[in-house]
Order: C-alpha cells, then structure tokens, then sequence
C-alpha cells in the first residue's frame, strides 16, 4: 500500500486574501474553492508541476484527536524547482518578499547559490506561514 501526501492544511485568517497570494502571486492552481459544511470554505491549491496540494482553511474545527492550527503556525514547508534564480525573480516581481538565494557554508546560511541542492530562498505568506524553496537538479519527473 503506498501512502502519498497529497494536501497539506494551511492556516490563514482571509481566504480570500490567501488565495490571491497564492493563487495570484506563486502561481498555484486552484483546483477547489467550495463551501463544504455551512460556514466552512476550503479553497485547495496546487503549485505547478506538483503531486501534492495545499488546503487553505480558516475556522475549520480540528479533527477529532488533533490540535488546532493557527494561521501563520506552519513553517518549513518546502518547495523544489529547478532555477532558483528564476523563482526568486517570478515572486518578487509578483510582489512577495522573498529572500535573497541563500546556501549553507563553512559558517552557516551564506548568500548566493552553492552547489547541487544546496540552494534555497524563503518568503512567507500574508499570514506568516513560512516557506522553504529548494533548488533541485532536475524535475522531479526525471529523478
């Protein structure tokens, strides 16, 4: 039996505003905005090229046996692309405030690109939940 993870929960206190980040300015894909119980609206969304969704959700009660999520909590989560450089144009020209492409040397997080996977670049959406962008070698298709 495989176990994939296909949507992770994002916590957000403006739907609406959300979506418009990421939807509007990382570029997802919007696969779902529906009202699914009364007063409940999830919007799922997908980051191109990508297996795995994001949830958007805001007054969403917790599942039973699980803690509540508040917006601007989720941090690390990371994506992976295959030119950092082009990435950290795309979103700052879209208007995100994303890092200058940073790399881990002999002491510590370093500017600019080092060398295969060790590349990265981090921004945060209007609610603070932080994200990770890595760059990889290839797409993920031919790894």
């Amino acid at each position: 039996m495989n176990w994939t993870l296909e949507v992770v929960p994002v916590p957000v206190t403006d739907l609406d505003r959300a979506k418009e980040f990421y939807a509007g300015k990382c570029g997802f894909t919007v696969d779902l905005d529906d009202e699914v119980a009364p007063g409940i609206r999830i919007i799922q969304a997908t980051p191109p090229g990508s297996r795995c969704s994001i949830a958007l959700i805001s007054g969403m009660p917790p599942m039973p046996g699980t803690k509540t999520m508040s917006p601007g909590t989720l941090h690390g989560l990371q994506l992976c692309v295959t030119d950092i450089e082009a990435a950290r144009t795309a979103l700052t020209e879209a208007g995100v405030d994303a890092s200058p492409v940073m790399h881990v040397g002999a002491t510590g997080w370093e500017e600019g690109k080092g060398d295969t996977w060790n590349s990265f670049l981090t921004f945060e959406d209007p609610d603070g939940n932080g994200w990770l962008v890595q760059e990889a070698p290839s797409d993920l298709s031919e790894r």
